[in-house]
């Protein structure tokens, strides 16, 4: 299993606007139905550089699922984020393979 991590530094000039555009986004990567799940997160440390950092995890079907949306979706689902907020948006991606998951269980 395969999750695509996208870290996003927002400039708090956008935050109210870009969260409520992510909220919009996430929905829409999903539905290219090439992941499970979508995580939103805050990173909860201060930058250097300013701004609030959030992590969106998606989880991908499988490799072939993410190759498939860097090929049919990625570009158009980026583009829209970057023409909106331009210069006060910086995002990088990794890829990250599960290797073993536990959980626990209370009672």
């Amino acid at each position: 299993m395969i999750i695509y991590n996208v870290t996003v530094n927002i400039d708090e000039s956008i935050h109210d606007d870009w969260m409520l555009w992510i909220k919009e986004h996430i929905p829409q990567v999903l539905g290219t139905g090439n992941f499970t799940e979508a995580k939103l997160t805050r990173v909860l440390v201060e930058e250097e550089m300013g701004g609030l950092t959030y992590s969106i995890q998606y989880r991908a079907k499988s490799r072939e699922h993410l190759d498939k949306y860097y090929r049919e979706d990625a570009e158009r689902l980026r583009a829209d984020g970057s023409l909106k907020f331009a210069d006060k948006m910086l995002a990088f991606r990794t890829e990250l393979e599960i290797v073993d998951e536990f959980s626990v269980t209370f009672k």
